[in-house]
């Protein structure tokens, strides 16, 4: 057994997300958000393959993004207050990183095992924020797994998508605490 480390634990069993729409400045700056990037580059990744990459949208891009919503919107038929929703969060955000999934054509390593490396990137980034102080969210949408709208507006290329938007900024107020899953009700235990 390692060296227990009951900080870290402690964090884990209490971390809580914050809305992204509860976020505002200030934001992290560049060091700060290379140290989160870092920690979430750590993530799980068999092979080594590094099927993700990040794209850092500051809030100059989440506007561009924003405004190139409701085209795509309207080209899909989708429901303008679906469409309005989705442009309001891109552009209610000052900060965002977009984990993309980025697949490697390895036969050794599954494709699915890949996307899970680009999730486990998701939560490790969105921990990582939150362990640094930070307010935090993953959040995803139609606008974000559009592939046409992900390959116009963030250059993504055919075989990648966008794993998650994870906001990040300064917390206005902490969320309440939300029911938790119940354990029993979602664990087999086989001990033989």
């Amino acid at each position: 057994m390692t060296t227990p480390n009951p900080a870290a634990l402690d964090f884990l069993l209490t971390r809580r997300s914050r809305p992204a729409k509860t976020l505002t400045g200030p934001y992290p700056d560049r060091e700060t958000l290379r140290t989160i990037l870092t920690a979430a580059a750590r993530s799980p990744d068999h092979g080594k393959l590094e099927p993700w990459r990040f794209i850092v949208l500051e809030a100059a891009a989440l506007d561009r993004l924003a405004a190139a919503v409701p085209a795509r919107g309207q080209a899909l038929g989708l429901e303008p207050e679906k469409i309005d929703k989705a442009a309001a969060e891109l552009k209610r955000s000052g900060l965002a990183v977009a984990v993309v999934s980025s697949p490697k054509p390895v036969e050794k390593i599954p494709h699915i095992e890949q996307i899970y490396s680009a999730g486990a990137v998701c939560l490790a980034l969105l921990n990582a924020a939150l362990a640094s102080g930070w307010g935090a969210n993953w959040l995803s949408g139609w606008a974000s797994h559009d592939a046409v709208f992900v390959q116009e507006t963030l250059g993504l290329g055919p075989e990648e998508s966008v794993a998650g938007l994870i906001h990040l900024g300064t917390e206005t107020n902490a969320p309440p605490e939300r029911p938790r899953p119940d354990l029993d009700a979602i664990t087999t235990w086989v001990a033989t």
